[in-house]
């Protein structure tokens, strides 16, 4: 074939993809509207990750699994959009991590609104002026975001879905290297790619920012300045990005948890959260974690915080493979509140990024 025929057979191909797409859409506002008069809510992670790992596994190539899942994303999204208009409030401002790990998870055609702080992400969606709610919660370097731990003690909110987004730190600018003189960057970031910036911009003056964003923005407005951040940042303040992958840890990620008011059914695969409170005595937390260790289940997380309510009183946050309707898992947490004077399930989700 040569070029106008492959061009034609694209064509070709194309109305069928938007009729078929178009199909595909109507059945989902079908369910839609059946989902909304049982009162039900529209999001459902369970299926959005069965669906992907579908398609994935029926994928013969040339496309990349990550690409075909960025394409299903959107066209999800776009479905989202019909069905309901759905609000996805996120730690902001605009262009931050917080916000491309949310775009990443519910895709492009959604409103998304900018919160000030993980407090106000956990009240729009407490008083339902949002439906959704992203926040950070972990980093690979950094370790716990400790105030969305914080929030858990008094929130009815539920861990609906996780977003675990490679955290890829740039040095963007609107002059050359050469010529930086002042960096603007997050306190995070900093630490992420101190490192780097020892060895390759040892004498910039640094100036600490609010967030990724506000780095951005400042050095879009100051000749001879850079900022460190994501290309969300650069793309919004109109940034060239000098350098990409600048962090010390190639490996570096951030874990950021959906917030919803309904958990998500079994998938097979699932993650539950629990926040707990036991005596303090000798032993106790041995005590209590026994019942995980008799049933087999895999704790991958155990972090202590401070109760705030009485003096050396601690929450225990726990993460355990498995979701709370599976009958080990049941059994674990209900030998878990033999032992506590507290215990709190914060969520089962999806144990997908």
């Amino acid at each position: 074939m040569n070029i106008s025929e492959h061009r034609l057979a694209i064509d070709a191909l194309d109305a069928h993809l938007v009729k078929l797409l178009n199909e595909r859409t109507q059945h989902v506002l079908a369910i839609g509207e059946i989902k909304i008069k049982a009162g039900e809510e529209i999001y459902a992670p369970h299926r959005e990750s069965a669906v992907l790992q579908r398609i994935c596994k029926s994928n013969a190539g040339p496309i990349t699994n990550e690409s075909l899942r960025a394409i299903y994303r959107e066209i999800m999204s776009s479905a989202l959009s019909l069905e309901k208009s759905l609000t996805i409030a996120y730690l902001g401002p605009e262009a931050t991590f917080t916000h491309q790990a949310a775009i990443r998870r519910f895709g492009s055609s959604l409103r998304y609104a900018a919160q000030k702080t993980i407090a106000d992400v956990f009240a729009d969606v407490s008083k339902n002026r949002a439906d959704y709610g992203v926040v950070p919660v972990e980093n690979s370097t950094e370790g716990v975001v400790t105030h969305t731990l914080d929030m858990f003690v008094d929130s009815d909110l539920k861990i609906v879905a996780q977003i675990v987004l490679p955290v890829q730190q740039c040095l963007m600018s609107q002059s050359p290297r050469t010529k930086i003189k002042k960096l603007f960057v997050h306190p995070q970031s900093l630490a992420q790619c101190r490192g780097w910036l020892q060895k390759n911009l040892p004498a910039v003056e640094i100036i600490e920012t609010s967030s990724n964003a506000r780095s951005a923005e400042l050095s879009a407005k100051e000749k001879n300045t850079a900022a460190i951040g994501g290309v969300l940042a650069a793309e919004k303040y109109g940034l060239d990005i000098l350098e990409q992958d600048i962090q010390d840890n190639a490996a570096n990620a951030t874990r950021f948890l959906v917030l919803g008011r309904a958990c998500s059914p079994p998938t097979g695969n699932d993650r539950t959260s629990l926040m707990v409170s036991i005596a303090d005595k000798v032993g106790a937390l041995h005590h209590a974690l026994a019942a995980f260790r008799r049933a087999r289940i895999n704790l991958t997380k155990i972090e202590s915080r401070p109760s705030k309510r009485k003096a050396w009183e601690y929450f225990f946050f726990i993460n355990c493979d498995g979701h709370q309707q599976d009958r080990k898992v049941a059994k674990a947490i209900e030998a878990l509140g033999k032992e506590c004077s507290f215990v709190k399930v914060l969520g089962s989700y999806p144990n997908t990024d």
